[in-house]
């Protein structure tokens, strides 16, 4: 009896080695899957300029925007310049003259005078506004709405997001994007949080980013979406001269560029600001 009890010990042990050392195929499919979202963000990365793309130090912008209230336009376009020092410097000049692309080469040179001149800089997590009355930190929610933007961008997903460890990738199928075929690739990072990239089936290039947050006040999902389109290679990058955002599915901001020069010199001083007045405390009458 203790022979059969100790035969039938071994072929259990011997059967659970047999289990535990076979090889499994259970994870294959989600592999292949995984295999060929990352091949067409990589097929995305060529089509935008390869290491042209990827290695750009500062970007500047030129041309006209447009706002919005619930998809209606509330201006007739506003002139602006736009100068990025990758990856989180920005500086928006939106300044009242006549000859505005001379913004490009004198970039920071001119002093906001008019009642309509504005400049917003953004570096890392702080944000200043200065108008003609002085130098402000911006509005706090109008910064996190800011970061959040950036920090779910397509620079940020294909430059940043995708060489993180702990990043995720899905490909999700055809859809139409735009009225243009696309792919649908989402890329999830380490914090579960995700950007869906739409990538056009004919070009390979991005037509439409997606990613949703919850609002920490009314604990409501809202869903944010920026569409790119007239794109033309600039310095053998192709750029997109058509910007729309979308918010829960209203138009909320619209881009258009005429001109675009990547590479330029952008001191960090461009990017910081001494603060010199609070918007809330009362100023003295003058």
């Amino acid at each position: 009896m203790i022979r059969i009890l100790t035969l039938l010990l071994l072929l259990m042990a011997s059967a659970a080695g047999q289990t535990a050392t076979a090889p499994t195929t259970a994870g294959a499919p989600q592999d292949e899957n995984a295999r060929k979202a990352k091949a067409l963000i990589e097929q995305a990365i060529k089509a935008l300029g390869g290491q042209a793309y990827l290695n750009a130090k500062t970007k500047a912008e030129e041309g006209r925007y447009f706002t919005f209230y619930h998809g209606e336009s509330k201006s007739t376009g506003i002139p602006f310049g736009l100068y990025t020092k990758f990856p989180d410097k920005q500086r928006l000049e939106i300044l009242k003259i006549h000859a505005y692309h001379f913004l490009l080469f004198t970039v920071g040179g001119i002093a906001s005078k008019d009642k309509s001149d504005i400049v917003l800089i953004h570096n890392g997590d702080k944000a200043f506004e200065i108008t003609y009355k002085g130098t402000a930190r911006e509005d706090p929610k109008i910064t996190t709405a800011f970061v959040r933007r950036r920090e779910h961008s397509v620079d940020a997903v294909l430059r940043r997001w995708i060489n993180e460890p702990g990043v995720a990738f899905f490909y999700e199928g055809s859809a139409v994007a735009s009225e243009k075929p696309a792919e649908q690739v989402s890329v999830t990072n380490a914090k579960n949080d995700s950007v869906t990239l739409y990538l056009d089936q004919n070009t390979h290039l991005p037509i439409k980013t997606s990613y949703s947050w919850r609002d920490p006040e009314d604990k409501f999902r809202n869903v944010e979406e920026e569409i790119f389109d007239n794109y033309k290679p600039v310095q053998g990058i192709m750029t997109p001269h058509s910007l729309t955002r979308y918010l829960n599915g209203d138009m909320s901001y619209q881009r258009y560029l005429n001109e675009v020069v990547f590479n330029n010199d952008l001191p960090d001083n461009l990017f910081e600001a001494k603060i010199t007045y609070d918007p809330y405390q009362h100023q003295p009458f003058k």
